[in-house]
Order: structure tokens, then sequence, then C-alpha cells
């Protein structure tokens, strides 16, 4: 089996367990890692080559960007341009489908395939939500995330000026509200007040109720556990009353992680362009044979 070369791009809290999940797939091997300081080599991936530009590697298929996501786009734009396929898992609901369609353009354009928004929410819950109104073409399905902690709104709040550390818990309140919980340890010379403030206009937490606490320490509170909680009531056919529920209990990054590399898999069967996770085939992100597949799943 000729193996997929993936390129890992960023090496935080997601592109470590990006390593794992590649690691554990047999019909993947690792390109190398795009670090900003690529002269900072962690001992856990000292046997990969290591850059500051993927350009500089060999041979890659696809790159999965284990960046924030207002960093996606930028990078996204760059790595399709030398038609390297990208995955990402862009986190903003509200943007997705104008990434969508502006990488559209870049992916035809050299001939690459770009799968956006390939976390677990955005992404997998997109495909289970896609699933419960595909049972019942009528009705409402809501979302309910948590208890736990949100890596987008995280990586967020660490960007605003003046915070040193941070931890943004979402906690469900049912119906698909949410309440934002954000902890922070201050740079020092910052007013709290001021810093708050900046958090509760910023775009991940301006539509939720939103609670800024200061701490000593971040670190003595983090969690990365998470889970979500999707219920759907509708009609089938001009049948009433069915309910749909959908439940997990998962470890953030991992599964983000996993379903980033099984996205991998998926972009190199598609057409040149981009695409959410909904608009993929499912049997394209697993690995073997597709009638073995089929007789296994069906």
């Amino acid at each position: 089996m000729k193996k997929i070369r993936a390129a890992v791009v960023g090496y935080g809290n997601i592109g470590r367990f990006v390593i794992d999940a590649l690691e554990a797939a047999e019909d993947f091997e690792v390109a190398g890692v795009v670090r900003r300081d690529a002269s900072n080599v962690p001992a856990e991936i000292a046997k990969y080559e290591v850059v500051d530009d993927i350009a500089k590697l060999q041979s890659v298929d696809v790159a999965i960007l284990a960046t924030p996501s207002r960093k996606v786009e930028e990078q996204a734009e760059k790595v399709l341009a030398l038609g390297i396929s990208t995955v990402d898992s862009f986190d903003i609901h509200t943007e997705i489908v104008g990434l969508r369609s502006r990488l559209n353009e870049v992916a035809k354009a050299h001939g690459a395939v770009s799968v956006i928004s390939a976390g677990w929410d955005p992404g997998s819950d997109s495909i289970v939500r896609a699933m419960l109104q595909m049972c019942a073409p009528a009705g409402i399905t809501y979302t309910n995330f948590g208890p736990g902690m949100s890596m987008g709104h995280t990586v967020a709040v660490k960007a605003i000026e003046g915070v040193k550390a941070a931890l943004s818990m979402t906690i469900p309140l049912g119906t698909g509200i949410h309440r934002r919980m954000v902890y922070i340890e201050l740079e020092e010379g910052y007013e709290f007040d001021k810093v708050a403030s900046a958090i509760k206009s910023d775009a991940y937490f301006v539509h939720d109720e939103t609670h800024v606490m200061q701490v000593e320490s971040v670190k003595a509170l983090q969690d990365m556990g998470h889970g979500v909680n999707l219920t759907r009531k509708g009609v089938s056919g001009k049948t009433h009353d069915q309910l749909f529920e959908f439940n997990m209990s998962i470890n953030n990054p991992a599964l983000t992680g996993q379903i980033m590399v099984s996205s991998a898999r998926a972009a190199l069967r598609q057409q040149p362009g981009a695409y959410t996770m909904i608009e993929i085939p499912l049997i394209d992100y697993l690995c073997g044979d597709k009638e073995q597949l089929v007789k296994a799943l069906v």
C-alpha cells in the first residue's frame, strides 16, 4: 500500500493529537511538521523533519492545518497554491460558507482539495445533524455543547491583549443556548475590566451569556474533556412526535485530531475544490477496501 504523506502545520494541543492519529493509521505516514520556530523540536517529534515552511518538505499529499481558526484562510491559501490539499478545523460557524467559497476558487485553480471545518462541531456533528434531518425533514434540532473546554473559544481569548493564560468553558443551558465561563490570568499592567470587555465583544462570545473571571492559575482548572447532546424532535413523512438523540463525551483535541486525519484521507478521493464534511461520502473517510466496508457496515 502506498501511504498518504501528511504534513502537520502547527504543533499545539491539536497538532499533538493529529500526530497520534497519523501514527495509528495504517495508510498514512508523517511527511513532516511545520512550526514557526523550527529549531524548537520536542523530543516526541524529533524523528520527523521539522521546518518553518511547508515548501521545504518533500512529496506532501495533504497538509493538516492544526492552527487557530483565524489563521486558517491565510495558511490554506498558501498551501493550496503549492498544489497540496488541506484539511482544517475552522470553527467560526457564521463564516464557514464564505470561507468555503473563497478556498473553493483557490483549490480548483491549483488542482487541490480543501476540506474545511473538519472537527467535531462543525464537522462530525454536522453529519449527525444532517442524518437527523434526513430522518425527520420537518422539526427542530438542538445542539447542546459541554460541559467542557472549548478549544476555539480558549484560543480566541488567549489572542486578546492583556491575557496571559485562558480557559473557556461551555455550559449547556438547554435548547441550544450556552453560557461561556471564561477564566483568565492577566498580564502585568492590564486592567481586568477592559480585558473582560474585549473578551465579551469578541465574535466568539458576543452572542452568548459570557462571564469572565480572573484566577491565579488557569492550569489548575484545565480539563480537555468536552461533549455534546444533539436532540431532534420532528416529523417523518406525516407522522409526528419522532424523537432522536445523540450523545458523546470526549477528549476535545483527540477527537478533533482523529477527524482531521480521516478527512485528510477523504480529501484525496475528491475532485478539486473546497468541501465541508457533509458534502463528502461517508465511506471516503474510512480506511480499507470499499467492498469490505460495505459488507461490514451496511
